[in-house]
């Protein structure tokens, strides 16, 4: 176990078996890791369409085990190492479908992860069920876990609000299946390389979601490539590990194919934990707002006024601007930053205070 064979072979694709590759690195040294392991669907009888076609399944010798409890052996061996290589704030995501993902689940908490979130992948063109015999079988789940409750995680929850158009991020996620120029094919059939091959939007959110740039994440069953694809845009490190030769051939086309960001501003996102903290007092001390101005709620209904020491008073009461937009509202909490709003002297608008703040941080860079 070293930390010099993770380093050795950082963005690179691993041939061979994720359980004895993983046993080589050094613990907790992975900041998050993408599981996409077998789903143990067993299918049995081919599949046929309506008008008698083939629908390709999964058929293939890795998704095929001799019984319920060989799976649970399997997944229990290959999580055990990947909580081992988990750094203690970092997280893991585990997809699935009905066939597996509850088993999962239930190993998961068994081995002391701690479940964040439960994701449904909506999918909005998934295959019909040609039978009819069940419902369509519409959507997968991801487990999102950490390795104890009190695991200091990432989470980048305002990324993912500025990507859902500042509303925030739910976890279900309308993403279609991989299609089109998107999904690669076997030179020489034409035929899909891999049968359960995932989307790169799905892929986005799970690392915009819960990674920072530079970050290591480790996918143990890397298939054709999407994780280390969606990583490399991104500006993170990957490590793959796949074991089927074909597939990483895909994947290393694909990923090379790819050419890194260069511009670290464009890889910048939405984080106001990470932004450095202003007080109020502050504004004041940079002559922005003065002691005896007035501040108004955004219907210039309500007003406090400004005092010295960066306080303000509402009515006969007087806090911060916190408390006081809370009080006005007669709510238990306020973001006064976003609340409280102040008279422009050259436009003659209200302006939110929130804009002096950003114009601290900026000189604060």
């Amino acid at each position: 176990m070293s930390q010099d064979y993770l380093e050795k072979h950082l963005n690179t694709v691993i041939n061979a078996d994720c359980v004895e590759t993983m046993k080589k690195i050094a613990d907790c040294s992975v900041d998050v890791i993408f599981a996409d392991p077998p789903y143990n669907l067993q299918l049995g009888d081919a599949l046929k369409r309506p008008d008698n076609s083939d629908v390709k399944g999964v058929y293939e010798e890795w998704d095929s085990f001799e019984s319920i409890a060989e799976y649970d052996r399997y997944t229990k061996e290959w999580l055990a190492e990947a909580r081992r290589i988990l750094k203690d704030d970092g997280t893991i995501w585990v997809i699935g479908s009905y066939h597996n993902i509850f088993r999962v689940g239930y190993i998961l908490q068994d081995m002391g992860f701690w479940i964040l979130n439960d994701i449904i992948w909506n999918k909005t063109n998934p295959m019909p069920n040609f039978k009819g015999t069940r419902f369509t079988n519409a959507h997968e789940t991801l487990i999102w876990a950490t390795k104890n409750p009190k695991a200091r995680y990432t989470f980048n929850y305002e990324a993912m609000k500025a990507m859902n158009d500042d509303v925030q991020m739910r976890s279900t996620w309308e993403i279609p299946l991989c299609t089109g120029k998107e999904r690669l094919k076997n030179g020489e059939t034409g035929e899909k390389l891999h049968p359960t091959q995932k989307p790169e939007a799905l892929l986005y959110r799970v690392i915009m979601s819960s990674t920072n740039v530079g970050d290591v994440i480790l996918d143990p069953f890397f298939g054709t490539g999407t994780t280390g694809a969606v990583a490399k845009r991104l500006g993170r490190n990957f490590i793959g590990i796949e074991r089927d030769a074909t597939y990483i051939n895909g994947a290393r086309e694909r990923l090379a194919a790819i050419v890194p960001n260069a511009d670290e501003a464009a890889l910048e996102y939405t984080c106001k934990r990470k932004l450095p903290k202003v007080p109020f007092g502050a504004v004041l001390e940079r002559g922005l707002i003065s002691p005896g101005d007035v501040l108004y709620d955004d219907k210039k209904k309500i007003k406090a006024v400004v005092r010295s020491d960066g306080t303000i008073k509402f009515k006969s009461d007087t806090g911060s601007i916190h408390q006081m937009g809370a009080l006005a509202q007669n709510s238990a909490t306020c973001n006064g930053w976003a609340y409280w709003h102040f008279m422009d002297k050259k436009s003659k608008k209200l302006v939110c205070i929130d804009e002096l703040r950003q114009v601290i941080r900026a000189e604060m860079v």
